[in-house]
């Protein structure tokens, strides 16, 4: 499964996939983006992958897109570039499992876009994270003026952009950008943390879970309460349901098999 520059490790029900190309401070080129695209599609079929952290080798989760291979796109190749890397994104935001970011250093432009289209963001104290298009005279093309926004709010988004400031992780912590800032140290540990208590739980419950804060945030209360009832519903003809709540029963630790 490991690529070029992206590697995947599989231990315990959760995958790390770790983009390494330090010599670019892992920027994001074509052959990147596809590959995360064959990873996460890979991991996908693997019923024992119960979380994901996603993470950048050396002092960069990512440091933004490839600007030597965009320097003289055409107007039509700009276009593909940027669809293709949002399908992509788009593709990690809906995986069936949680994926975790571990912005462990510079998460810039394209790398700021591809954490915010995990489900969890936890940062090193070291990370910094913005979106600078608007100093390169372009508008980010990954997703960052829309899902920017959904996290911190249309102001704070629109001001991060315009400015193209670049923010320390604390400040990142406090605007919602990430969800938990930690020691550099100790970033993987309390992201394992994490994706093993995801991995401990009913696997199609939190699917359900993943998916109903995905479609709810994008329609009103009304038809997002509609979707979970349903999704709350076919939870009961899963093996799990049964295993789940004989095992509080008991009194004993559920075994989960994703049925």
């Amino acid at each position: 499964m490991n690529e070029r520059w992206v590697k995947v490790e599989v231990a315990e029900g959760v995958a790390t996939v770790t983009i390494d190309r330090q010599e670019a401070l892992n920027a994001l080129n074509t052959e990147i983006i596809d590959a995360l695209h064959r990873v996460f599609h890979s991991l996908g079929k693997d019923d024992s992958v119960r979380a994901v952290i996603l993470t950048g080798a050396g002092k960069a989760f990512v440091a933004g897109a490839d600007i030597k291979e965009m320097a003289d796109f055409t107007p039509a190749q700009a276009r593909a570039f940027s669809r293709r890397g949002q399908r992509v994104f788009s593709e990690i935001e809906a995986f069936a499992r949680p994926v975790i970011a571990a912005v462990n250093g510079f998460a810039l432009g394209g790398g700021c876009e591809l954490a915010m289209a995990c489900d969890v963001r936890i940062a090193s104290e070291k990370a910094k994270l913005g979106q600078p298009e608007v100093n390169l005279g372009v508008t980010p093309g990954f997703g960052g003026t829309q899902r920017l926004a959904r996290l911190v709010g249309r102001s704070k988004a629109k001001l991060l952009l315009f400015t193209g400031e670049l923010v320390g992780a604390e400040r990142a912590l406090a605007l919602g950008l990430v969800d938990e800032v930690v020691a550099p140290e100790s970033l993987l540990a309390r992201c394992r943390e994490i994706a093993t208590l995801v991995a401990g739980k009913g696997p199609v419950a939190v699917s359900y879970c993943k998916q109903a804060v995905n479609a709810g945030v994008e329609t009103d209360l009304e038809h997002g309460l509609a979707y979970e009832s349903e999704l709350f519903a076919q939870t009961f003809a899963t093996t799990d349901q049964k295993e789940g709540m004989q095992a509080f029963v008991d009194k004993r630790p559920a075994r989960f098999t994703g049925r």
